[in-house]
Protein backbone atom coordinates (compact mmCIF):
# COMPACT_ATOMS: atom_id res chain seq x y z
CA UNK A 1 0.00 0.00 0.00
CA UNK A 2 1.51 3.33 -1.07
CA UNK A 3 0.62 6.76 0.28
CA UNK A 4 -1.40 7.41 -2.89
CA UNK A 5 -3.93 4.61 -2.36
CA UNK A 6 -6.48 6.92 -0.72
CA UNK A 7 -6.14 9.62 -3.41
CA UNK A 8 -9.20 8.36 -5.25
CA UNK A 9 -9.89 9.18 -8.89
CA UNK A 10 -7.12 11.80 -9.19
CA UNK A 11 -4.64 10.13 -11.55
CA UNK A 12 -3.37 13.36 -13.12
CA UNK A 13 -2.81 15.07 -9.77
CA UNK A 14 -1.15 11.95 -8.39
CA UNK A 15 1.28 11.87 -11.31
CA UNK A 16 2.24 15.52 -10.76
CA UNK A 17 2.79 15.04 -7.04
CA UNK A 18 4.77 11.84 -7.56
CA UNK A 19 7.09 13.63 -9.98
CA UNK A 20 7.55 16.51 -7.52
CA UNK A 21 8.29 14.07 -4.68
CA UNK A 22 10.96 12.37 -6.81
CA UNK A 23 12.66 15.69 -7.55
CA UNK A 24 12.40 16.70 -3.89
CA UNK A 25 14.09 13.45 -2.88
CA UNK A 26 16.88 14.00 -5.41
CA UNK A 27 17.46 17.45 -3.93
CA UNK A 28 17.66 16.15 -0.35
CA UNK A 29 20.03 13.36 -1.38
CA UNK A 30 22.29 15.71 -3.36
CA UNK A 31 22.53 18.23 -0.52
CA UNK A 32 23.30 15.45 1.98
CA UNK A 33 26.21 14.36 -0.22
CA UNK A 34 27.41 17.92 -0.68
CA UNK A 35 26.49 17.90 -4.35
CA UNK A 36 24.60 20.46 -6.38
CA UNK A 37 20.91 19.55 -6.73
CA UNK A 38 19.43 19.19 -10.24
CA UNK A 39 18.70 22.54 -11.89
CA UNK A 40 15.34 21.52 -13.35
CA UNK A 41 12.78 20.42 -10.76
CA UNK A 42 9.06 19.86 -10.54
CA UNK A 43 9.22 20.62 -6.81
CA UNK A 44 8.24 24.01 -5.42
CA UNK A 45 7.71 25.50 -1.97
CA UNK A 46 3.97 26.31 -2.14
CA UNK A 47 1.03 24.31 -3.50
CA UNK A 48 -2.67 25.08 -3.71
CA UNK A 49 -5.12 22.16 -3.85
CA UNK A 50 -8.62 23.10 -5.02
CA UNK A 51 -11.67 21.02 -5.79
CA UNK A 52 -15.29 20.46 -4.77
CA UNK A 53 -16.16 19.10 -1.32
CA UNK A 54 -15.33 15.42 -1.09
CA UNK A 55 -12.73 15.51 -3.85
CA UNK A 56 -9.98 14.67 -1.35
CA UNK A 57 -7.99 17.91 -1.21
CA UNK A 58 -6.58 17.30 2.27
CA UNK A 59 -6.06 13.59 1.52
CA UNK A 60 -3.91 14.46 -1.49
CA UNK A 61 -1.97 17.02 0.57
CA UNK A 62 -1.31 14.48 3.32
CA UNK A 63 -0.18 11.87 0.80
CA UNK A 64 2.23 14.37 -0.75
CA UNK A 65 3.57 15.31 2.70
CA UNK A 66 4.17 11.62 3.43
CA UNK A 67 5.98 11.15 0.11
CA UNK A 68 8.23 14.10 0.94
CA UNK A 69 9.14 12.44 4.26
CA UNK A 70 9.66 8.96 2.80
CA UNK A 71 12.89 7.32 4.00
CA UNK A 72 12.43 3.89 2.40
CA UNK A 73 15.77 2.29 1.39
CA UNK A 74 14.10 1.27 -1.87
CA UNK A 75 14.53 4.84 -3.11
CA UNK A 76 18.22 4.16 -3.66
CA UNK A 77 17.23 1.28 -5.94
CA UNK A 78 14.89 3.39 -8.05
CA UNK A 79 11.79 3.05 -5.89
CA UNK A 80 9.24 5.86 -5.79
CA UNK A 81 9.02 8.05 -2.67
CA UNK A 82 5.82 7.35 -0.78
CA UNK A 83 6.13 3.63 0.00
CA UNK A 84 3.54 3.89 2.77
CA UNK A 85 5.46 1.54 5.11
CA UNK A 86 8.56 3.40 6.29
CA UNK A 87 8.61 5.47 9.47
CA UNK A 88 8.45 8.75 7.54
CA UNK A 89 5.38 7.77 5.54
CA UNK A 90 3.58 6.12 8.43
CA UNK A 91 3.99 8.95 10.94
CA UNK A 92 3.10 11.59 8.35
CA UNK A 93 -0.12 9.78 7.46
CA UNK A 94 -1.27 9.24 11.05
CA UNK A 95 -0.36 12.79 12.11
CA UNK A 96 2.59 12.22 14.45
CA UNK A 97 5.52 13.27 12.24
CA UNK A 98 7.56 16.04 13.87
CA UNK A 99 7.95 17.93 10.59
CA UNK A 100 4.36 17.73 9.30
CA UNK A 101 1.83 20.17 10.75
CA UNK A 102 -1.82 19.75 9.74
CA UNK A 103 -3.84 22.88 10.47
CA UNK A 104 -7.63 22.67 10.40
CA UNK A 105 -10.20 24.83 12.13
CA UNK A 106 -13.55 24.10 13.68
CA UNK A 107 -14.29 27.83 13.76
CA UNK A 108 -15.74 30.15 11.15
CA UNK A 109 -12.41 31.78 10.31
CA UNK A 110 -8.65 31.73 10.93
CA UNK A 111 -7.40 34.96 12.45
CA UNK A 112 -4.16 36.92 12.46
CA UNK A 113 -2.97 35.63 15.84
CA UNK A 114 -3.13 31.96 14.85
CA UNK A 115 -1.56 32.66 11.46
CA UNK A 116 1.39 34.48 13.00
CA UNK A 117 2.07 31.46 15.21
CA UNK A 118 1.87 29.22 12.15
CA UNK A 119 4.34 31.39 10.24
CA UNK A 120 6.72 31.35 13.20
CA UNK A 121 6.68 27.56 13.25
CA UNK A 122 7.29 27.46 9.50
CA UNK A 123 10.65 29.15 9.98
CA UNK A 124 12.03 26.22 12.00
CA UNK A 125 14.44 23.81 10.38
CA UNK A 126 13.08 20.28 9.87
CA UNK A 127 14.06 17.95 12.68
CA UNK A 128 14.40 15.02 10.30
CA UNK A 129 16.61 16.88 7.81
CA UNK A 130 14.10 16.51 5.01
CA UNK A 131 11.15 18.94 4.77
CA UNK A 132 9.08 21.07 7.12
CA UNK A 133 5.55 20.62 5.70
CA UNK A 134 2.59 22.80 6.70
CA UNK A 135 -0.84 21.63 5.53
CA UNK A 136 -3.51 24.32 5.84
CA UNK A 137 -6.77 22.48 5.21
CA UNK A 138 -9.02 25.54 5.42
CA UNK A 139 -7.10 28.23 3.55
CA UNK A 140 -10.43 29.68 2.40
CA UNK A 141 -11.20 30.61 6.02
CA UNK A 142 -8.24 32.94 6.41
CA UNK A 143 -9.37 36.47 7.18
CA UNK A 144 -7.92 39.19 4.97
CA UNK A 145 -5.46 40.18 7.68
CA UNK A 146 -4.41 36.56 8.23
CA UNK A 147 -3.94 36.12 4.49
CA UNK A 148 -1.59 39.09 4.39
CA UNK A 149 0.42 37.58 7.26
CA UNK A 150 0.68 34.27 5.39
CA UNK A 151 1.66 36.03 2.16
CA UNK A 152 5.02 37.10 3.58
CA UNK A 153 5.87 33.52 4.53
CA UNK A 154 4.87 32.18 1.12
CA UNK A 155 6.86 34.91 -0.65
CA UNK A 156 10.03 34.27 1.35
CA UNK A 157 9.88 30.65 2.60
CA UNK A 158 12.52 28.96 4.70
CA UNK A 159 14.82 26.76 2.58
CA UNK A 160 13.17 23.44 3.48
CA UNK A 161 9.59 24.59 4.20
CA UNK A 162 6.69 23.47 1.99
CA UNK A 163 3.21 25.02 2.20
CA UNK A 164 0.23 22.90 1.14
CA UNK A 165 -2.93 25.01 1.05
CA UNK A 166 -6.41 23.55 0.49
CA UNK A 167 -9.49 25.49 -0.63
CA UNK A 168 -12.67 24.85 -2.63
CA UNK A 169 -11.66 27.18 -5.48
CA UNK A 170 -9.05 29.71 -6.57
CA UNK A 171 -11.44 32.56 -5.79
CA UNK A 172 -11.46 31.53 -2.10
CA UNK A 173 -7.77 32.46 -1.72
CA UNK A 174 -6.19 35.91 -1.95
CA UNK A 175 -4.86 36.57 -5.49
CA UNK A 176 -1.46 37.47 -4.07
CA UNK A 177 -1.19 34.07 -2.37
CA UNK A 178 -2.52 31.91 -5.19
CA UNK A 179 -0.18 33.59 -7.68
CA UNK A 180 2.76 32.26 -5.65
CA UNK A 181 1.50 28.68 -5.46
CA UNK A 182 1.48 25.81 -7.91
CA UNK A 183 -2.17 25.05 -8.51
CA UNK A 184 -3.65 21.53 -8.61
CA UNK A 185 -7.34 21.00 -9.40
CA UNK A 186 -9.03 17.88 -8.06
CA UNK A 187 -12.27 16.49 -9.46
CA UNK A 188 -15.16 14.71 -7.81
CA UNK A 189 -14.14 11.03 -7.70
CA UNK A 190 -16.19 8.53 -9.73
CA UNK A 191 -18.85 6.74 -7.71
CA UNK A 192 -17.34 3.34 -8.51
CA UNK A 193 -13.93 4.45 -7.22
CA UNK A 194 -15.42 5.66 -3.94
CA UNK A 195 -17.30 2.39 -3.48
CA UNK A 196 -14.10 0.47 -4.15
CA UNK A 197 -12.12 2.34 -1.48
CA UNK A 198 -14.92 1.81 1.07
CA UNK A 199 -14.85 -1.93 0.40
CA UNK A 200 -11.07 -2.16 0.34
CA UNK A 201 -10.13 0.12 3.25
CA UNK A 202 -13.18 0.09 5.52
CA UNK A 203 -14.57 -3.39 4.97
CA UNK A 204 -17.99 -2.10 3.94
CA UNK A 205 -20.31 -4.58 2.24
CA UNK A 206 -20.32 -4.05 -1.56
CA UNK A 207 -24.06 -3.31 -1.77
CA UNK A 208 -23.90 -0.77 1.04
CA UNK A 209 -20.74 0.82 -0.39
CA UNK A 210 -22.35 1.23 -3.80
CA UNK A 211 -25.50 2.76 -2.29
CA UNK A 212 -23.75 5.34 -0.10
CA UNK A 213 -21.22 6.25 -2.82
CA UNK A 214 -24.10 6.92 -5.19
CA UNK A 215 -26.11 8.79 -2.54
CA UNK A 216 -23.21 11.15 -1.78
CA UNK A 217 -22.23 11.53 -5.45
CA UNK A 218 -18.58 10.68 -4.90
CA UNK A 219 -17.97 12.52 -1.61
CA UNK A 220 -15.56 10.17 0.13
CA UNK A 221 -15.90 11.49 3.68
CA UNK A 222 -19.69 11.63 3.61
CA UNK A 223 -19.91 8.18 2.04
CA UNK A 224 -17.73 6.70 4.77
CA UNK A 225 -19.79 8.35 7.50
CA UNK A 226 -23.10 7.33 5.93
CA UNK A 227 -21.95 3.73 5.76
CA UNK A 228 -20.83 3.57 9.40
CA UNK A 229 -23.00 6.09 11.34
CA UNK A 230 -26.62 5.20 12.08
CA UNK A 231 -27.39 8.81 13.07
CA UNK A 232 -26.16 10.06 9.70
CA UNK A 233 -28.45 7.64 7.89
CA UNK A 234 -31.42 8.65 10.05
CA UNK A 235 -30.77 12.34 9.41
CA UNK A 236 -30.56 11.79 5.66
CA UNK A 237 -33.84 9.87 5.71
CA UNK A 238 -35.49 12.77 7.53
CA UNK A 239 -34.16 15.30 5.02
CA UNK A 240 -35.38 13.30 2.04
CA UNK A 241 -38.91 13.21 3.49
CA UNK A 242 -39.06 17.01 3.62
CA UNK A 243 -40.29 17.49 0.00
CA UNK A 244 -43.36 15.41 0.88
CA UNK A 245 -44.14 17.48 3.98
CA UNK A 246 -44.41 20.98 2.51
CA UNK A 247 -47.97 20.69 1.25
CA UNK A 248 -49.24 23.44 3.59
CA UNK A 249 -47.73 26.30 5.60
CA UNK A 250 -47.95 24.37 8.84
CA UNK A 251 -46.04 21.49 7.35
CA UNK A 252 -43.39 23.89 6.02
CA UNK A 253 -42.81 25.44 9.44
CA UNK A 254 -42.72 22.08 11.24
CA UNK A 255 -40.27 20.61 8.72
CA UNK A 256 -38.03 23.68 8.99
CA UNK A 257 -38.02 23.53 12.78
CA UNK A 258 -37.12 19.83 12.77
CA UNK A 259 -34.28 20.42 10.32
CA UNK A 260 -32.80 23.21 12.45
CA UNK A 261 -33.30 21.19 15.65
CA UNK A 262 -31.46 18.23 14.13
CA UNK A 263 -28.52 20.48 13.27
CA UNK A 264 -28.56 21.91 16.79
CA UNK A 265 -28.52 18.37 18.22
CA UNK A 266 -25.46 17.57 16.11
CA UNK A 267 -23.71 20.68 17.44
CA UNK A 268 -24.67 19.76 21.01
CA UNK A 269 -23.31 16.25 20.61
CA UNK A 270 -19.96 17.62 19.41
CA UNK A 271 -19.95 20.06 22.31
CA UNK A 272 -20.72 17.33 24.85
CA UNK A 273 -17.85 15.23 23.48
CA UNK A 274 -15.23 17.98 23.34
CA UNK A 275 -16.10 21.01 25.46
CA UNK A 276 -16.08 19.33 28.86
CA UNK A 277 -12.71 17.71 28.29
CA UNK A 278 -11.22 20.97 26.97
CA UNK A 279 -12.49 22.90 29.98
CA UNK A 280 -11.15 20.38 32.49
CA UNK A 281 -7.76 20.27 30.75
CA UNK A 282 -7.46 24.06 30.79
CA UNK A 283 -8.47 24.24 34.45
CA UNK A 284 -5.81 21.68 35.33
CA UNK A 285 -3.20 23.56 33.30
CA UNK A 286 -4.09 26.83 35.07
CA UNK A 287 -3.85 25.21 38.50
CA UNK A 288 -7.47 24.94 39.60
CA UNK A 289 -7.80 24.33 43.32
CA UNK A 290 -10.15 22.08 45.29
CA UNK A 291 -13.76 22.39 44.17
CA UNK A 292 -12.66 23.83 40.83
CA UNK A 293 -11.73 27.23 42.24
CA UNK A 294 -9.60 29.10 39.73
CA UNK A 295 -6.49 31.16 40.61
CA UNK A 296 -6.51 34.89 40.15
CA UNK A 297 -5.82 36.17 36.65
CA UNK A 298 -7.19 33.11 34.82
CA UNK A 299 -10.66 34.44 34.01
CA UNK A 300 -9.48 35.78 30.65
CA UNK A 301 -8.19 32.39 29.52
CA UNK A 302 -11.44 30.70 30.54
CA UNK A 303 -13.49 33.34 28.73
CA UNK A 304 -11.39 32.88 25.58
CA UNK A 305 -12.05 29.13 25.66
CA UNK A 306 -15.80 29.67 26.14
CA UNK A 307 -15.89 32.05 23.16
CA UNK A 308 -14.03 29.53 21.04
CA UNK A 309 -16.41 26.75 22.00
CA UNK A 310 -19.40 28.95 21.18
CA UNK A 311 -18.00 29.75 17.72
CA UNK A 312 -17.30 26.06 17.12
CA UNK A 313 -20.88 25.19 18.04
CA UNK A 314 -22.14 27.75 15.51
CA UNK A 315 -19.85 26.32 12.83
CA UNK A 316 -20.95 22.75 13.57
CA UNK A 317 -24.62 23.67 13.32
CA UNK A 318 -24.06 25.44 10.00
CA UNK A 319 -22.07 22.51 8.62
CA UNK A 320 -24.83 20.10 9.62
CA UNK A 321 -27.48 22.28 7.97
CA UNK A 322 -25.35 22.65 4.85
CA UNK A 323 -25.02 18.88 4.62
CA UNK A 324 -28.81 18.50 4.84
CA UNK A 325 -29.29 21.12 2.11
CA UNK A 326 -26.79 19.29 -0.08
CA UNK A 327 -28.85 16.10 0.27
CA UNK A 328 -31.99 18.08 -0.56
CA UNK A 329 -30.38 19.50 -3.70
CA UNK A 330 -29.49 15.96 -4.76
CA UNK A 331 -33.10 14.88 -4.26
CA UNK A 332 -34.43 17.60 -6.59
CA UNK A 333 -31.65 16.90 -9.07
CA UNK A 334 -32.99 13.33 -9.29
CA UNK A 335 -36.54 14.65 -9.68
CA UNK A 336 -35.39 16.80 -12.59
CA UNK A 337 -33.63 13.84 -14.20
CA UNK A 338 -36.85 11.83 -14.07
CA UNK A 339 -38.92 14.70 -15.48
CA UNK A 340 -36.55 15.16 -18.40
CA UNK A 341 -36.22 11.44 -19.10
CA UNK A 342 -32.49 11.53 -18.50
CA UNK A 343 -30.58 8.25 -18.29
CA UNK A 344 -28.21 9.60 -15.64
CA UNK A 345 -27.91 7.37 -12.56
CA UNK A 346 -30.07 8.52 -9.66
CA UNK A 347 -28.27 9.42 -6.45
CA UNK A 348 -31.28 8.64 -4.27
CA UNK A 349 -32.66 5.53 -5.91
CA UNK A 350 -33.45 4.14 -2.45
CA UNK A 351 -36.32 6.66 -2.19
CA UNK A 352 -37.53 6.15 -5.74
CA UNK A 353 -41.22 6.25 -4.73
CA UNK A 354 -40.85 9.76 -3.32
CA UNK A 355 -38.92 10.89 -6.39
CA UNK A 356 -41.63 9.58 -8.73
CA UNK A 357 -44.37 11.22 -6.69
CA UNK A 358 -42.74 14.66 -6.73
CA UNK A 359 -41.78 14.32 -10.41
CA UNK A 360 -45.38 13.55 -11.43
CA UNK A 361 -46.80 16.39 -9.35
CA UNK A 362 -44.59 19.18 -10.71
CA UNK A 363 -42.82 20.47 -13.82
CA UNK A 364 -39.12 20.78 -14.65
CA UNK A 365 -39.43 24.57 -14.32
CA UNK A 366 -40.86 24.18 -10.84
CA UNK A 367 -38.08 21.77 -9.88
CA UNK A 368 -35.45 24.25 -11.02
CA UNK A 369 -37.08 26.93 -8.89
CA UNK A 370 -36.96 24.57 -5.90
CA UNK A 371 -33.27 23.91 -6.48
CA UNK A 372 -32.73 27.68 -6.60
CA UNK A 373 -34.58 28.00 -3.28
CA UNK A 374 -32.20 25.51 -1.65
CA UNK A 375 -29.18 27.33 -3.08
CA UNK A 376 -30.56 30.65 -1.82
CA UNK A 377 -30.95 29.14 1.65
CA UNK A 378 -27.29 28.08 1.67
CA UNK A 379 -26.25 31.56 0.60
CA UNK A 380 -28.40 33.10 3.34
CA UNK A 381 -26.74 30.90 5.96
CA UNK A 382 -23.32 31.98 4.65
CA UNK A 383 -24.46 35.58 5.17
CA UNK A 384 -25.29 34.88 8.85
CA UNK A 385 -29.07 34.90 8.43
CA UNK A 386 -30.77 33.21 11.40
CA UNK A 387 -30.90 29.48 10.52
CA UNK A 388 -34.60 28.99 11.34
CA UNK A 389 -35.62 32.06 9.32
CA UNK A 390 -33.57 30.93 6.29
CA UNK A 391 -34.88 27.35 6.38
CA UNK A 392 -38.50 28.48 6.85
CA UNK A 393 -38.23 30.74 3.81
CA UNK A 394 -36.80 27.84 1.82
CA UNK A 395 -39.58 25.46 2.92
CA UNK A 396 -42.27 27.94 1.85
CA UNK A 397 -40.52 28.39 -1.51
CA UNK A 398 -40.43 24.59 -1.96
CA UNK A 399 -44.18 24.49 -1.40
CA UNK A 400 -44.74 27.19 -4.00
CA UNK A 401 -42.58 25.41 -6.56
Amino acid sequence: MTVWDDVVGQERVQAQLSAAARDADLRVTAEALGERPPAASKMTHAWLFTGPPGSGRSTAARAFAAALQCVSPDRALGGEPGCGFCDGCHTALIGTHADVDVIRTDLLSIGVKDTRELVRRAQLSPAGRRWQVIILEDADRLTEGAGNVLLKAVEEPAPRTVWLLCAPSLEDVLPTIRSRCRHLTLRTPPVAAVADVLIRRDGIEPDVAATVARATQGHIGRARRLSTDERARARRATVLKLPLRVEDIGGCLRAAQELVDAAADDAKQVADEIDGKETENLKAALGAGPGGRMPRGTAGAMKELEDRQKRRKTRTQRDSLDLALTDLTGFYRDVLALQLGSEVALANDDVRDALDRIARASTPEGTLRRIEAVVSCRQALDSNVAPLLAVEAMAVALRAG
